[in-house]
């Protein structure tokens, strides 16, 4: 299951240095790059910057803060929050060709000091008890069958009161899922929860939920919009095609009718070790 998940989000070429040349064909300067100058890219979720500080808000986060981001891809989210409040995000991902990128881009817009990354499994996180005052995942479980374990390792990492926030597609009441979407191109690979189930999985992990913030609606506008720049031929020099490949207009497309007939959901959770 790993190896098939890691295999849908590499590519054929190394990402770092795709990302450096789509860049700098575009006309950007990578020493002086800054961190909205990668937000078409390396925020890979629903929403994007927005979502991720909407977040980071729920989180309680002050300056110097250990926070860890589960399955934090290009790192975008990390850096978001390493910029906005001061702290330190550490991301573990499985691919690391995204570990990989998401320190250059770090380095690129001088946030390298203020967030790492490691390639780990998210049911298995390589960290001590205990370890961090916050801890995020955005978009992740949808590839995990174990989600209890991954939630477990999260409540076991955080310190007591520390708070954990989850943003993920969840499994809508609208019928299956129309693939390819960005997470899987394929159902062997996509395993949705619904909204019932991760309450259950969240409070059996030993969470309080604090707020739980169905956003289906703003993801769905989210995806019109960016279908129809695509299809306008408006598309930025680095995009998710960059690392999904010529099927994400499909994908991109498949994910504005499965929102608008509720076959998934996105949904936000603010949770308390």
């Amino acid at each position: 299951m790993a190896n098939s998940v890691e295999s849908h989000y590499t590519g054929s070429e190394d990402l770092t240095t795709q990302i450096r040349d789509a860049l700098r064909a575009s006309g950007k300067d990578l020493e002086n790059l800054r961190t909205v100058d990668l937000a078409s890219v390396d925020e890979f979720h629903i929403r994007g910057r927005e979502a991720t500080l909407e977040l980071a808000g729920h989180m309680g986060l002050r300056e110097r803060a250990k926070v860890l981001d589960i399955g934090s891809g290009l790192g975008g989210p990390a850096r978001t929050l390493a910029e906005s409040y001061g702290c330190k995000v550490t991301g573990v991902d499985l691919t690391e060709s995204f570990c990989k990128a998401a320190r250059a881009m770090s380095d690129w817009v001088g946030l390298g000091d203020r967030t790492e990354f490691r390639q780990g499994d998210a049911t298995k996180l390589p960290f001590p008890d205990l370890s961090f005052d916050a801890a995020m995942t955005i978009h992740v479980a949808m590839n995990i069958p174990a989600k209890d374990a991954v939630y477990a390792e999260a409540k076991r990492v955080l310190k007591p009161g520390g708070v954990f926030t989850v943003y993920d597609v969840l499994q809508g009441e609208g019928g299956p899922v129309l693939f390819p979407v960005p997470w899987a191109r394929e159902p062997s690979i996509s395993h949705l929860a619904t909204p019932s189930e991760m309450r259950t999985l969240l409070a059996d992990a030993g969470f309080e939920i604090l707020q739980e913030v169905d956003s289906t609606d703003q993801g769905l506008a989210w995806f019109q919009a960016m279908a129809a720049r695509m299809a306008n031929g408006a598309v930025p020099p680095v995009t998710f095609r960059t690392f999904l490949g010529a099927d994400f207009p499909q994908m991109a497309r498949n994910q504005v009718q499965n929102l608008s007939e509720k076959r998934i959901r996105t949904v936000f959770y603010a949770c308390r070790a």
